[in-house]
């Protein structure tokens, strides 16, 4: 896993609806949550977006938009997407690019379970190597909602 307090690595990627998205175009106006998953619509995976999906207005109320990314192709995350009213982009990952720049784990083409926040200044603020999907979308924003989604590192893992 890629360490806090360091620049987070750029990208650009196709989102579920086919527009583009530049993770440093968010730097300076808004936090980011990636937060990687193993697979569109099983069990864990659908409760981790669901709780992201619930929690997106306090999320927007602070300023820090979410992004899901698994190895899922766009026609996946699209399903995905409609099937549980997701209403945050998935990114489309489906040659580990991301995943790598990151340094999350890839088994059987399944990434490992893993969050990153990162802060307005596009400093990773905070990483979750472990994560329990059935709490961590308010584990994220009590981090969020912590740091003002400024920039201020919490150490409290």
């Amino acid at each position: 896993m890629l360490p806090e307090g360091i620049s987070a690595p750029d990208f650009t990627t196709a989102t579920t609806d086919g527009a583009v998205v530049t993770l440093s175009s968010f730097q300076g106006s808004k936090s980011v949550v990636l937060f990687f998953y193993p697979e569109d619509d099983t069990p864990g995976c659908t409760r981790e977006a669901c709780g992201f999906r619930d929690a997106k207005p306090e999320y927007d109320a602070a300023d820090t938009v979410i992004f899901g990314i698994s190895l899922d192709d766009q026609t996946a995350h699209q399903a995905f997407t409609q099937k549980y009213s997701l209403n945050f982009p998935l990114l489309v990952d489906t040659d580990g690019a991301i995943c790598n720049a990151y340094d999350v784990p890839i088994n059987n083409r399944w990434p490992k379970r893993t969050t990153y926040l990162i802060n307005k200044q596009g400093i990773i603020s905070k990483v979750w190597e472990q994560v329990h999907v059935a709490v961590h979308a308010t584990e994220v924003l009590e981090a969020v909602i912590g740091e003002g989604a400024v920039g201020t590192t919490t150490t409290d893992v």
